[in-house]
């Protein structure tokens, strides 16, 4: 979108052309069109206008791809657009010396070879009058109707002179909202970046390489997610060219070396599986699919030498779903299949839209290389096999969707086409209300990095955490109990999972069960697996320090970062020998932090977190909870109850007490208090370390009492000798005497030995030398005792 963008014919260390024409995919065209000549469009746009109702000469490429994929289409808006266009940059130049109407031209033509609808083609056409001319967004409303606007409005960037550094970051940003509600927005903005990658030979070279660096971290990773695969290689290549111009030009001999070899085994194959597939009665095309430089170069640094077969793959396209399974069939059966190349895309679609099978099969050890090959040495050639209307949605990604917003009647039909087997074309969002639009190709990643973004609270955070997020580019999915599914990126972990089922709300998950089994918050997810969250019902709940360790995605990470701003010194780890008290002594003192048990179980290796913090209609909800209420509900909707602790008093009466979490003092033990912040008095057993370590830092004890309440927390500790199913056994005693786990840390085993530490809930503070008694009596356990925190060094 840059008049800075340049002629490819202009020297430069970037040479556009050659991907394309060493890569070119062997794929049939509808007809075969010639070169676009810029200079010779430029010249036709500087002639002026075509008559009122004539389409202009200059559009004449576009309207011919657009009429590939659309026969029908209405043209006059792309007359009028171009009209618009066109007397708006009149004058306006490239560095390249031609007419700045070049550029939307060539953006258009690439979207219409794409199969883009009318509407993003008018909007590609205007995608820089706002910014570069004189023309309003009012004015585009008024011509061409609010969907143009706003996709002009979404591609329009934010001026430097208003934004300063942040002007690039927050154009993403405000490109990547307006992508949320509109796809094609996107779309338009990789084929600007297209076109000016192919133009940016006579750029000073710290400029392509800060360009080729944004398009590589930034916009290859979008188009890989939106499934425009066409573009996505492309820019792969040129900004191989521009920041590794070393290896580009050793992938470009290796690649001319092969095309000149005599023979061609990936030929000798594809004419073999024709004959296969003639035989069996399957009508199917059977094309040489070259890899691009990139892949190229990927596989020569994974496999070392590369070999015929090493270059391209063989495409398989069939015309139903069924077909690519008869395919798979025959192949297997007459030739022999490599199995661990074997994966079903059809059964399970990639979170871009992908559809396709992968297999590969190996040649028989007869076939070799032309000289200058190892004889008898095997090569595996890779297949792809799927419908014509897979490749499309695989090459064009989200575009060939066309316009989602179309009325039912109207896309109906090419939903269905175009929708993975055995989903539902509105599956990732709600059914919208009446007038509401819904976009149905808004994937489950881009919803949660507009969630995200929005908590990001500058543009240098927003900036290098999108750049983190695009970057992992696998994604999972997981499932809770009751059938609801989480899409979370590769390498997320039970935090992860917390925070995008609950958002903020995760601050009080305190464990999870994975399959199951009882699992530390740290563990990694697998795809596929079951994961039942389990909620605290304490508000005092908070995430640990540690959590940040763990946290994979963007949410998580900053929900965590945000909370530990907003309460400075909470969230450490009451074992960790720090006093947060201030020097005016109103601070609060070890152990104190209200879900220090639960705190401490959250690092990796060092503890396995449990829970049960109630029924599992509370402990896991079948959907995202309500944001303005507790962290989790019971079905019926009604608040959970908050647990009671045992009453105490102090004086002067009135005053607000808190059970201290290093001690978890419980009736009848002896008590004393001191004030921390807020007049609040915590409360802790006469014999807590921390009462002698406050006492000799001269804090004034508060006198406080038992009230009349029986309920009570306690924390218990538990040493046991390692033996299989010992944590069920346990839990199981605590159970049958009636008492609510809260939360359970399991440390490793040293020498054979197990220490447990378990927060609970008693609904008699008089049932707990039963307790302890019942947990002595499982077998491997050989002490039971009260929590009891060292004091922190003097």
């Amino acid at each position: 979108m840059s008049a800075e963008a340049t002629n490819p014919a202009t020297a430069g260390p970037v040479a556009p052309t050659a991907p394309q024409a060493l890569t070119a995919s062997a794929v049939p065209r509808r007809k075969a069109r010639p070169r676009i000549d810029l200079r010779r469009l430029g010249r036709a746009a500087l002639l002026g206008s075509a008559a009122r109702d004539k389409l202009p000469d200059a559009i004449s490429h576009v309207v011919e791809a657009h009429r590939a994929h659309h026969p029908d289409a209405d043209l006059e808006p792309l007359r009028r657009a171009y009209v618009l266009a066109e007397s708006s940059h009149r004058g306006q130049m490239r560095k390249s010396g031609e007419p700045y109407i070049t550029h939307p031209l060539a953006v258009t033509l690439i979207l219409a070879e794409l199969g883009a609808e009318t509407t993003t083609l008018t909007a590609s056409l205007l995608h820089d009058t706002v910014e570069d001319t004189e023309v309003t967004l009012d004015q585009v409303r008024e011509q061409f109707g609010e969907e143009v606007r706003y996709l002009v409005d979404g591609v329009t960037k934010l001026e430097k002179v208003d934004y300063g550094a942040a002007a690039e970051p927050e154009t993403f940003r405000k490109m990547l909202v307006a992508t949320g509600n509109d796809v094609r927005v996107m779309s338009i903005k990789l084929a600007d970046r297209l076109h000016n990658m192919r133009t940016l030979g006579v750029m000073r070279p710290e400029k392509q390489e800060r360009i080729a660096k944004v398009t590589r971290d930034v916009l290859i990773p979008l188009a890989e997610r939106l499934g425009v695969q066409a573009l996505k290689t492309e820019l792969e290549d040129l900004v191989f060219a521009i920041l590794h111009p070393e290896e580009y030009a050793h992938t470009r001999e290796l690649i001319a070396e092969n095309a000149a070899r005599p023979g061609d085994p990936l030929a000798e194959v594809a004419e073999e599986m024709r004959r296969v597939l003639r035989e069996a009665d399957i009508p199917a095309e059977v094309l040489i699919r070259p890899r691009h430089f990139v892949s190229v170069h990927r596989v020569a640094r994974k496999r070392g030498r590369l070999r015929g077969t090493d270059f391209g793959r063989l495409l398989v396209l069939v015309n139903e779903d069924a077909d690519c399974y008869a395919v798979l069939g025959e192949l297997h059966t007459c030739m022999t299949p490599v199995v661990a190349e074997f994966k079903d895309f059809i059964a399970v679609p990639k979170f871009n839209l992908y559809q396709s099978l992968h297999t590969a099969v190996a040649l028989s050890r007869k076939r070799t290389d032309p000289p200058g090959g190892t004889p008898g040495a095997a090569q595996v050639v890779e297949v792809l096999i799927r419908t014509h209307q897979m490749h499309k949605v695989a090459e064009a990604g989200v575009v060939a969707l066309g316009n989602p917003y179309a009325p039912a009647s109207e896309t109906s039909a090419a939903a269905a086409a175009t929708t993975p087997v055995g989903t539902s074309v509105t599956e990732t969002a709600d059914a919208p209300a009446d007038g509401e639009r819904a976009d149905p190709t808004r994937p489950g990643w881009l919803s949660r990095l507009l969630d995200w973004q929005r908590a990001a609270p500058d543009p240098d955070t927003f900036w290098s955490t999108l750049r983190e997020d695009l970057a992992q580019d696998r994604e999972i999915t997981v499932f809770r109990p009751d059938g609801g599914a989480l899409g979370l990126p590769e390498g997320a972990t039970c935090v992860d999972a917390a925070y995008a089922a609950y958002g903020e709300d995760a601050h009080a998950c305190i464990g999870a069960r994975v399959g199951g089994r009882l699992a530390t918050l740290s563990t990694v997810l697998r795809d596929g697996d079951t994961v039942q969250l389990l909620m605290g019902q304490d508000p005092a709940s908070e995430p640990s320090r540690e959590w940040l360790e763990h946290a994979h995605t963007p949410a998580a990470r900053i929900a965590i970062q945000r909370w530990l701003a907003t309460h400075p010194g909470a969230g450490t780890d009451p074992d960790d020998g720090t006093d947060p008290a201030g020097p005016d002594g109103t601070g609060t003192v070890p152990g104190e932090t209200a879900g220090a048990a639960r705190t401490a179980s959250a690092g990796a290796g060092k503890a396995v977190t449990a829970a049960s913090a109630g029924p599992p209609d509370v402990t896991a909800s079948a959907s995202r909870p309500d944001p303005a209420g507790p962290a989790a509900r019971p079905a019926g909707g009604a608040p959970a109850p908050r647990p009671r602790r045992a009453d105490v008093l102090a004086d002067p009466p009135g005053t607000a007490v808190r059970l201290a979490g290093c001690c978890t003092p419980v009736p009848p033990d002896e008590i004393t208090g001191f004030a921390v912040r807020g007049g609040v008095v915590t409360v802790h057993r006469a014999e807590c370390a921390a009462v002698a370590h406050m006492k000799s830092r001269g804090r004034s004890e508060i006198g406080v009492r038992w009230g009349d309440t029986a309920e009570c927390r306690v924390t218990l500790v538990a040493e046991s000798f390692g033996r299989p199913h010992l944590l069920a056994d346990l839990t199981e005693a605590i159970a049958l005497e009636g008492v609510e786990i809260v939360s359970a840390t399991v440390e490793p085993p040293s020498q054979q030995r197990v220490r447990h530490t378990y927060t609970l809930q008693l609904p008699d503070a008089a049932g707990l030398p039963a307790l302890m008694r019942a947990m002595r009596d499982v077998p491997g356990v050989y002490d039971v005792s009260r929590a009891q925190h060292q004091a922190p060094a003097s």
